[in-house]
């Protein structure tokens, strides 16, 4: 468990800088970050990396200075009207960070297209060394691992990966038995969190739980073990885990990133003790 790599997602500490979540990060004990370096919703607070060359300075210079490294980059999402190739910017910054993975959305119902575009990205990110992974959600076109899987199968991109995120997995069904059968090189990465209560029948219910209300592992009740247990051997953990309440509390992001560690470690010494 040692060697286990965690990174520290943005929406976990959404209201911090670059800069500021790389510091928090260190202080708190990961050796990895995720960077956001678009937007997941016209709403959210947003830190220009791509456009913003000095904010890009400060970041490397506190990357640099903490010892941190980049893990994966966000989010890029694959619409009807997406242009692959107006992604190449994204990807020179991703790259200038020292990001290897890159987190997918599947925006669009035509899942031909989808696949298509999805191939497309992966043939671009592999110039970079960086591998697409695509994240199902159960509100958008890519809704459950089933669906993600075969998705990436008929992509048949060397670099094309699955990611599996534990909140999702839980709201969209999942099976563990599915994730089994997955090759373990698609898999290079996973976000962990845990969910508490039944799957609500609205989905927009779970993605506002999706994006204020998750819990720390072992505070919720997603089989978390049997999950670690199902990845790859010490696949890199990336915890996400935005708790709006806790920070309406005044909660810091360095807290509350101490916080998600300290609850991810001791879910994983179950996982990888013996039966």
């Amino acid at each position: 468990m040692t060697d286990r790599i965690f990174s520290l997602a943005a929406l976990t500490v959404l209201e911090l800088s670059p800069p500021d979540m790389v510091e928090a990060a260190a202080r708190a004990g990961y050796s990895h970050v995720g960077l956001r370096l678009v937007p997941a919703t016209e709403q959210e607070q947003h830190f220009p990396l791509v456009a913003d060359a000095s904010l890009r300075r400060q970041t490397q210079a506190r990357l640099r200075d903490t010892g941190t490294k980049v893990l994966d980059l966000e989010i890029l999402r694959l619409k009807p009207d997406t242009c692959v190739a107006d992604f190449k910017a994204i990807l020179d910054v991703g790259a200038e960070l020292g990001g290897t993975e890159l987190l997918v959305a599947g925006n669009d119902p035509d899942e031909s297209r989808l696949t298509e575009r999805f191939a497309h990205l992966c043939d671009l990110a592999a110039d970079y060394g960086i591998y697409p992974h695509l994240e199902f959600m159960p509100w958008t076109e890519v809704r459950d691992l089933r669906q993600a899987m075969r998705v990436v199968a008929n992509a048949d991109r060397g670099n094309a990966c699955v990611l599996v995120d534990a909140f999702h997995f839980n709201r969209s069904a999942s099976a563990l038995a599915d994730l089994a059968t997955l090759a373990p090189e698609r898999l290079r990465y996973a976000q962990l969190c845990d969910v508490a209560g039944p799957v609500p029948d609205d989905m927009d219910e779970i993605l506002r739980q999706a994006r204020n209300e998750r819990r720390f592992p072992g505070d919720g009740d997603a089989d978390l073990v049997g999950l670690l247990r199902a990845l790859p051997a010490n696949v890199p953990l990336s915890l996400e885990i935005p708790t709006r309440q806790l920070l309406e509390q005044g909660i810091s992001g360095e807290q509350r990133a101490r916080m998600a560690l300290q609850r991810a470690k001791a879910v994983l010494a179950k996982a990888t003790s013996l039966p």
